[in-house]
């Protein structure tokens, strides 16, 4: 039998990164994907730490929806051997052509070693490994071939130069513009760059700019070497010039201004990250607030 053609995720230009779901019964979490795909934006994002697990939570939102792209924007590599994460990634662009996307993450070794009581590895070496596994995976519904449809969670050029040998492309969470020039350069002119910005909405700057100097800060301990190295010396704590490089924040417009930087420098794809007062309840009105300003 032919091996099926894997259909090409479309993503469009604007996503929802919605980090909240897990937070979620799964009424609201049909309802939170039913409006991001109602507002018109192309995909929607979710992470994989220790809420539910990713392939079954990308399965009820793209059961839920008709057109937009689901990404699971980083699965876990230590939650799944790599012959179950292909077998299950086949299924779903099986299931639902050109509308899954995988995103694959090295983890945490707290999440790696005290959550899953596994050994965590070194980054780079394991993931090739786990890719090579992947590629290798015997398993999978009839007809399908190993997928080129992944990106992987990336910020360090190591991880980006292997996205852009072994992937589609890169995911990018929590980083500045800055930032995206140096991964098109990496990633090269034709791999897929998504990048994740951090927001906080409100009336004005000075209305956000305390939420957004905590967001920043939680985003610190794992970016501080690439922040130096971007030329950000006043880290702890972060000076101004650092949370809005990091966070953008402030009415409709300064957010919709941060998108267009990043098209700019070379993202093929933004994702919106709305922090706010109620983490486990999905930013609707937010997201209203941000279509209404970006999308056609």
């Amino acid at each position: 039998m032919t091996p099926t053609n894997h259909q090409h995720p479309e993503l469009g230009r604007i996503g929802i990164w919605a980090g909240e779901l897990d937070d979620c019964t799964a009424a609201g979490l049909r309802e939170a994907v039913a409006t991001v795909e109602d507002l018109g934006f192309g995909t929607l994002w979710f992470p994989e730490t220790a809420g539910r697990e990713a392939m079954a939570q990308a399965a009820m939102l793209l059961s839920q929806t008709r057109r937009i792209v689901v990404a699971a924007g980083s699965t876990d590599i230590y939650a799944r051997d790599a012959v179950t994460t292909a077998a299950a990634q086949r299924t779903l662009e099986e299931a639902f052509p050109g509308r899954f996307l995988l995103g694959l993450w090295d983890s945490h070794p707290s999440l790696a070693e005290q959550v899953r009581g596994h050994r965590f590895g070194p980054p780079l070496p394991t993931m090739r490994a786990y890719l090579d596994a992947l590629d290798a995976a015997p398993f999978g519904p009839p007809g399908t071939a190993p997928s080129p449809h992944r990106v992987l969670a990336a910020q360090d050029p190591g991880m980006l130069a292997l996205a852009a040998e072994r992937a589609w492309g890169a995911h990018v969470l929590g980083m500045p513009v800055a930032h995206t020039h140096t991964a098109r350069a990496i990633l090269g002119p034709t791999a897929m760059l998504a990048v994740t910005q951090l927001c906080v909405l409100g009336p004005n700057r000075s209305h956000t700019a305390a939420p957004a100097r905590d967001t920043a800060a939680a985003a610190l301990p794992n970016r501080r070497t690439l922040l130096r190295a971007l030329g950000y010396e006043a880290i702890d704590p972060p000076e101004d010039r650092l949370v809005d490089a990091i966070v953008a924040h402030g009415t409709a417009e300064d957010i919709a201004r941060r998108v267009h930087e990043h098209l700019d420098a070379g993202a093929d794809h933004v994702s919106l990250h709305l922090l706010t007062a109620t983490p486990g309840t999905p930013p609707t009105r937010q997201w209203r607030q941000l279509a209404a300003q970006l999308l056609p």
